[in-house]
């Protein structure tokens, strides 16, 4: 009212923090909002929201995140939410997560361990075939 510009605070997915594509940092990153890597990052990277490495990104960090969508290169292992590597994608490490996707193209060398599965489903074994339908061949032959 009255020409006042009414300011929302940006949700946690929102992109609160860029390093930029010819950008080199090296250290720890701690973030409630949303990270965007464009260029080369080492170190460690922990975000409540959502975590976007670029095509053409160089990444070699252990990330902690909500969401991660990875274009370029990640040497690191990846706790989050959901991870999905994209085409261009690249992993080398182990990954902790609740849902995965693996776009066509995309490369993941590690482990992947899917959360939320505490109950292992019980062995399930080759059904046996029944005594009845087993024939004894030596007792069929007749003697003459």
């Amino acid at each position: 009212m009255f020409g006042r510009k009414q300011t929302q605070t940006a949700p946690s997915s929102d992109i609160e923090t860029i390093i930029g594509p010819t950008a080199n940092f090296r250290g720890t990153l701690q973030s409630d909002g949303g990270i965007r890597i464009d260029g080369v990052y080492e170190g460690t990277l922990e975000s409540a929201g959502n975590l976007i490495i670029s095509e053409g990104a160089k990444v070699v960090a252990d990330i902690v995140a909500h969401n991660v969508s990875v274009s370029g290169m990640v040497k690191g292992d990846i706790k989050a939410n959901r991870v999905e590597v994209l085409s261009t994608g690249r992993v080398w490490g182990d990954i902790t997560v609740n849902s995965f996707l693996l776009d066509e193209g995309g490369f993941v060398r590690g482990q992947i361990t899917m959360q939320g599965g505490d109950v292992e489903p019980p062995l399930i074994e080759a059904p046996k075939p029944p005594a009845e339908q087993v024939v004894d061949i030596v007792e069929g032959e007749s003697e003459n």
